[in-house]
């Protein structure tokens, strides 16, 4: 999909800096993701990242903003641009500009929840997840920017794999019949829906890379398995 826009990036006009900003909503996205779960850690104190992660997350709704601008102004001069490939972008943006979201979302669990992440068969699977979904930052920036099919199919997968644990954990959960208090239920079943939706959204920016923009934002239904239907 991105083909024909990355080659008019060379061109040096708005949309190479539109790009160079959608980068720059991404790598930002993973410092929130980062700080957040330092927070969720016990790294370091809510009140010590508080600040800085909302000044970040504000950055990227300047940068989403200033995307859609040079994106306007390139397609305003140039009528022969690539206009799939500018709304992708455009597309892919707001996906970055929302997992910031998620982030802050993150964040606010360890604010908020202050016991033990003690129980092992919810702690484990989340930090299994919390781990991919940071690995997952670079496979899709690694994919977009070098426009690699091979290396966003192989992040889709990832990011399959981190939802599909997701989905269990939240299954569990509901399914457990072991006492487990209301505070600390809320607080796994809240992470592993904010880390899963996460990975949905660099999912899709990994689908740009070479989906077609009408696929974009959804993702196919997983196959029932076995025992789901019988």
């Amino acid at each position: 999909m991105f083909g024909q826009l990355i080659a008019a990036l060379k061109s040096g006009d708005r949309l190479d800096t539109a790009f160079a900003e959608f980068i720059q909503m991404v790598d930002a996205s993973e410092w929130m993701f980062h700080e957040a779960n330092q927070v969720i850690c016990g790294k370091k104190k809510a009140e010590d990242v508080g600040d800085s992660l909302y000044e970040k997350d504000k950055e990227i709704n300047r940068l989403l903003r200033s995307v859609r601008a040079g994106i306007l102004t390139h397609l305003s001069v140039n009528p022969v641009a690539d206009i799939p490939g500018c709304l992708a972008l455009m597309s892919v943006a707001k996906d970055a500009e929302r997992i910031g979201d998620y982030c802050k979302n993150v964040y606010e669990v360890g604010r908020y929840y202050e016991d033990d992440y003690s129980i092992d068969r919810y702690h484990d699977p989340l930090e299994d997840v919390r781990k991919r979904t940071g690995e997952l930052f670079g496979a899709v920036r690694e994919a977009f920017d070098k426009s690699s099919v091979k290396r966003a199919k192989s992040s889709i997968k990832m990011a399959d794999r981190i939802r599909g644990e997701c989905d269990a954990i939240e299954e569990t959960l509901l399914r457990d019949r072991r006492e487990v208090p209301t505070h600390v239920a809320v607080a796994y079943s809240l992470l592993a829906r904010h880390y899963k939706r996460v990975a949905s959204h660099l999912a899709n920016i990994a689908t740009s890379v070479f989906g077609r923009i009408e696929d974009l934002d959804f993702r196919k239904p997983k196959k029932p398995t076995t025992d789901e239907t019988s």
